[in-house]
């Protein structure tokens, strides 16, 4: 008698705990939560400066495609980046946060990027926030759209995307600035 409760006293127990950890997730939150917050659309431009030349470069190749497979796309290459991002095309101007992720070959045809990317911002009102990027970038277009799938801080819930525009690219050390029109939304 004393097994049969002892089984049915561990028996209402998980049937409890896994009653309650059912309930609870998902847990519906109410949009409320925002309080008063309104949404924003925010633009600003920064320069993107990818450097694969010199002492620092701030753009790593990480991983080149099989030899027997090397397409004159370069694809299935990979490059990790923590470029930094300023207020101006020039290097020298002020900087304002970096671009952290990385980009990939993506297309055997063309010269075709998949770019995953936060910008981490370090300065002014959106310091320590970020926004993330990722899109196709098909480099030789003048103008590249891609998505903003999120954001953390000021930037939370965010929602967008960047237009990229290509400012100068060095053929000899393939360093280059590229200019990025940012329009979010976000509360």
């Amino acid at each position: 008698m004393a097994a049969v409760f002892y089984i049915l006293a561990i028996s209402l127990l998980f049937s409890s705990i896994s009653g309650e950890l059912q309930n609870d997730f998902p847990a519906a939150v109410d949009a409320k939560m925002l309080g008063s917050l309104k949404e924003k659309l925010t633009h600003f431009r920064v320069y993107w400066h990818d450097i694969l030349s010199g002492k620092n470069p701030t753009s790593i190749r990480i991983v080149n495609p099989p030899s027997n497979l090397a397409a004159s796309s370069g694809f299935g290459m990979v490059s990790m980046i923590d470029n930094p991002l300023t207020t101006g095309p020039e290097l020298s101007s002020k900087m304002v946060g970096r671009a952290q992720g990385f980009y990939a070959l993506a297309s055997q045809e063309e010269l075709g990027l998949l770019m995953t990317m936060n910008f981490v911002f370090a300065e002014g009102k959106y310091n320590g926030s970020t926004i993330t990027v990722m899109g196709r970038n098909a480099v030789f277009n003048k103008v590249r759209e891609m998505p903003v799938i999120g954001g953390s801080g000021l930037f939370r819930f965010a929602r967008g995307y960047v237009q990229a525009r290509t400012h100068t690219f060095d053929l000899k050390t393939g360093d280059a600035t590229v200019e990025y029109n940012v329009y979010v939304l976000h509360y």
